[in-house]
């Protein structure tokens, strides 16, 4: 089936085949002037076996989370991140960066514009010329101070069928909603008091997809991005991209469909941009972003990459207990279902540590013992509201260090290694490591910004001054200098082997209970890596037989992290694993040059 075709066919299911007939004209002409303005974008080269690579890794970080004065934001990240991050990660995602209303910028107010308090975009197509851009979708919702929620309000039109109104008598008891309290938000038109959906706050305006105008709208200004350099786009929130009255309004088919109908949209006009969808849920329900395989050919219909969210929340309980089991187990279960799709791999973001996506994989003792272990350590938890009206724990808010440590009995080098080999675990995994910039130096809680914006993800969201920041790196008895150095030390390391490629084999051993233990094989099978990580405070012996696991027979190997060297007797390595310690076991000396 062509692209062409496909998009027919979505069209169709989503508005009807009277509607879809003329739309469909309606969008070909919008591509086709977009292939002419930029007529490189639909050759791109995409690489043997997809868009990525064991050299890629996206930091995550806020357009102005690197200040200094007289200097626009997005300037001074840009000087940041080429003087210390150009060898060790290769994409950036920008949280968004355009003129917003709250919410730390997803609350957009203009779609097509650059927050003038960050800069420009000039400035963000420099970082675009040093690094991968990811940019962010923010299509759910648009800030009621936007031009087009103020239009509605004025009673005038397209605009007064760009915002889902509904009944206040509606029963809406189904409807899943990351928050607590009601979907809906009434307010003062030039027509009287209108009631509008609202999922996340009253300042974020849910955007009416059933009104086909509004998405050529949308596919316009994700194509703009593109424009601009973007490589990734982020689907915020995506989920809940869809409303309908008496159904959960979450992963509804429709929402599926627009997110095909995006894809078609690249690979038709730029198919070297990748799509990843961002769905904070349980993770059956995040995969299935993935799509259909719908040629027969390993190719799947949407995203790209879908974050695995349940990767944080079991990754803590591992360091918590003491036990890697429950992680092990999971992680056995992984797999992608063609090589043009992989997971992002991520436990610290901008947004709490979600524990939703962990039900079914930890008892809600197991949860709630997380909770309480980040209020003891000096963290928020945020609340949803469930569908038959009681509240559950949404998400920690707190940063990873300190979920991982307490930072009233800090024990610096243990509380660094504890933290340093939960990113060992991060790092291994199989698909695309997401590292969020205050876990590059290991920052702590930031009390006095929820203090300051009575929100409590503010704990996670500290701005670094660059002079103050770049003092702390260069002083090795810091502990920001520590994680820092620790942490570019693996990306460097990863990225030189191809064992680690996102399309690499991925098996899980069972060592120990305390042992997370995953065995990666390059694509072309010419090198493995043992990965070990001691989730416990105890000293572990390890004994295998490399053979015993299809592992290689090399006499020799190699901790990429450590350097030391281990050899196999009789057939048999036997390791004594330190307290939180982690290595990469490379089968061979580990200097083999793959590049």
């Amino acid at each position: 089936m062509t692209v062409e075709r496909a998009i027919q066919r979505h069209l169709t299911f989503l508005y009807g085949e009277d509607i879809s007939r003329s739309l469909f004209h309606e969008l070909q002409s919008h591509l086709e002037r977009f292939k002419v303005r930029n007529p490189t974008l639909g050759h791109t080269q995409i690489l043997p076996g997809g868009h990525l690579t064991e050299k890629d890794a996206i930091l995550i970080t806020y357009g102005d989370q690197i200040q200094q004065p007289g200097i626009p934001h997005l300037q001074t990240l840009g000087d940041f991140l080429g003087k210390y991050l150009l060898d060790t990660v290769s994409g950036v995602h920008i949280l968004p960066f355009f003129p917003y209303s709250s919410d730390d910028g997803f609350s957009v107010i203009d779609y097509r514009n650059v927050d003038g308090h960050l800069g420009s975009w000039d400035n963000i197509a420099r970082i675009g010329r040093n690094f991968r851009l990811m940019v962010d979708g923010v299509i759910n919702h648009i800030s009621r101070q936007s031009t087009w929620f103020q239009a509605f309000l004025r009673g005038e039109p397209p605009y007064t069928d760009y915002f889902t109104e509904v009944d206040p008598e509606a029963d809406l008891s189904a409807v899943v909603r990351p928050r607590a309290g009601s979907p809906i938000t009434s307010f003062e038109t030039a027509a009287g008091v209108k009631h509008v959906w609202t999922t996340f706050s009253g300042d974020q305006i849910d955007l009416n997809y059933a009104n086909p105008h509004l998405l050529l709208e949308m596919i316009d200004i994700l194509l703009f991005y593109v424009e601009r350099g973007a490589e990734i786009i982020r689907l915020d929130a995506i989920a809940y991209l869809w409303k309908k009255v008496g159904t959960p309004c979450i992963h509804l088919p429709q929402t599926h469909r627009v997110v095909k109908l995006l894809r078609c949209v690249l690979e038709s006009v730029a198919p070297g941009v990748l799509l990843i969808t961002e769905t904070n849920v349980p993770h059956t329900e995040n995969i299935s972003y993935w799509g259909e395989n719908v040629t027969g050919k390993d190719e799947y219909d949407e995203a790209h990459m879908v974050y695995q969210f349940a990767l944080a929340p079991l990754v803590l309980h591992a360091f918590q207990t003491g036990n890697a089991r429950v992680l092990t187990k999971w992680v056995a279960t992984l797999s992608t279902p063609s090589p043009s799709t992989t997971f992002f791999n991520f436990i610290a973001s901008h947004d709490g540590i979600g524990v939703t996506p962990a039900g079914g994989l930890l008892s809600e003792e197991e949860i709630a013992s997380l909770v309480m272990r980040t209020l003891a350590h000096g963290g928020k938890v945020s609340y949803k509201r469930n569908p038959d009206g009681s509240k559950s724990a949404y998400e920690l808010n707190i940063t990873l260090f300190d979920a991982l440590n307490n930072p009233s009995e800090p024990q610096v080098d243990v509380d660094i290694r504890r933290f340093m080999t939960a990113q060992v675990i991060l790092l291994s995994l199989a698909g695309i490591p997401g590292i969020y910039v205050h876990s590059l130096v290991g920052s702590h809680n930031f009390h006095e910004g929820v203090d300051e914006t009575g929100r409590a993800r503010s704990i996670n969201r500290e701005k670094f001054h660059r002079a103050t920041l770049e003092k702390e790196l260069s002083n090795p008895d810091s502990h920001k200098h520590k994680v820092f150095s620790s942490y570019l030390h693996l990306l460097r390391e990863r990225r030189k082997h191809p064992a680690f490629h996102p399309n690499g084999d991925q098996r899980v051993l069972t060592l120990h209970d305390s042992v997370f233990a995953l065995v990666r094989i390059a694509p072309g099978r010419e090198e493995t890596v043992l990965c070990l990580a001691n989730v416990s405070a105890k000293t572990l012996d390890i004994r295998l037989t490399p053979g015993e696991w299809e592992l290689p027979s090399e006499k020799v190997w190699t901790d990429l992290i450590g350097g030391t060297r281990h050899m196999t007797q009789d057939k048999l390595l036997s390791l004594a694993v330190a307290p939180y310690q982690a290595l990469w076991l490379h089968a061979g000396n580990g200097v083999r040059n793959y590049s």
